[in-house]
């Protein structure tokens, strides 16, 4: 009984004594794997380049037409005539509406009759004032009411024409407001009217800008419509005064628009050109670390054979698309990391793949 209990027992610590020696041999497999170096990342690399230079100062505004009105009626009354299509072109002086204005027609005849006669008696009063039948009294009272009925009769007829509606301007009516029989009263919102060709485009830039901008400046214009296309246009104005605000400074720009494609109140980036720089440093944008404490990119240096990430403090300028301005702290021939610094240290090892820009990285090796 003691002998086969000894032997389950020996039995047991040899199972124990085997598992125990396979979790060894498992963790030191481990430690050895994880004492290996980690593989240099992956990254792609662009030199430092110098380039002509046309810089820009960029904002958003708005297009604003050259002349733009809501018409409306100076006098009540009813709508007799609509001479109008909605979105239809038209002149200036163009006769859009009638209002009703057979009253005063008819008042106006009254009116002029009325002028005839004074004139009349006071024709007949000057003439025998001469053989002194009559006082200069009498003339100058037939004069008075003349001039009174001739202030009538103009009075009519103003209002006669004020129950035309006209075009200010010639340019595109928008959508009518009004309808046929519909009494207006003074002030009644009628149609739109805008004219297109040109327009305006109203943006604002910093006033440490103020210096840089000029009457006659080029401008160019992009809109969300057109994403393909670029409009050139000039600053026409640039307001006198700064926003106490903002400290921003309102620019308007004039631009041709024969097509029509530019549309009051559309949204506008706008890009203020400023006079060509010549051998400017330039790095792809997505080199560079932009945060409060300053700009930075990772430098590319070979040291004892290998290849080193090295941060690099810099100073940057304008920015044009893809295309930042390097002011200080890089050379032209530098070569900078472009794509897979995320994960990256100051002195790490680097594998490169590419010297281009545009050259895909392949994602950092986990630390």
């Amino acid at each position: 009984m003691f002998v086969r209990l000894l032997l389950v027992l020996l039995a047991l610590a040899a199972i124990v004594a085997g598992l125990a020696f396979l979790k060894y041999r498992q963790i030191q497999a481990e430690i050895a794997l994880f004492s290996q170096p980690m593989p240099a990342p992956t990254v792609a690399a662009a030199v430092v380049e110098t380039s002509t230079w046309e810089p820009a100062l960029n904002a958003v505004g708005t297009v604003r037409a050259v002349q733009g009105v809501d018409l409306n009626n100076e006098v009540a009354g009813q709508v007799k005539q609509i001479l109008f299509d909605s979105g239809a072109k038209v002149k200036q002086g163009q006769i859009l509406l009638r209002l009703e204005d057979d009253v005063d027609r008819a008042e106006l005849e009254g009116l002029q009759a009325a002028e005839r006669l004074a004139q009349i008696q006071l024709d007949r009063n000057r003439a025998l004032l001469k053989d002194r039948a009559v006082a200069q009294g009498d003339v100058d009272e037939i004069a008075a009411q003349l001039d009174q009925a001739r202030a009538q009769v103009k009075s009519r007829q103003a209002t006669i024409e004020k129950k035309a509606i006209r075009a200010p301007f010639a340019g595109q009516l928008g959508i009518r407001q009004v309808n046929l029989g519909q009494y207006l009263a003074e002030g009644s919102a009628i149609v739109p009217l805008q004219a297109l060709d040109p327009v305006y485009v109203d943006y604002s830039l910093p006033e440490r800008h103020l210096a840089q901008l000029r009457v006659g400046q080029p401008v160019s214009v992009r809109a969300a419509p057109y994403p393909d296309r670029i409009f050139a246009g000039t600053i026409q104005a640039i307001s006198p005064g700064i926003d106490q605000g903002t400290r921003n400074v309102l620019i308007r720009a004039r631009f041709e628009n024969p097509d029509l494609a530019l549309r009051p109140g559309m949204f506008a980036r706008v890009a203020t050109q400023l006079p060509v720089q010549e051998r400017v440093l330039t790095l792809p944008r997505e080199a560079v670390t932009f945060n409060t404490y300053g700009d930075s990119v990772f430098l590319i240096e070979e040291t004892d054979g290998k290849t080193l990430a090295q941060r690099r403090q810099i100073r940057t300028g304008a920015v044009r698309g893809d295309e930042v301005a390097v002011l200080d702290g890089l050379t032209e021939g530098d070569r900078v990391i472009v794509a897979g610094q995320v994960k990256l240290t100051n002195g790490q090892d680097v594998s490169i793949v590419s010297d281009s820009d545009e050259a895909a990285a392949a994602p950092a090796q986990p630390e």
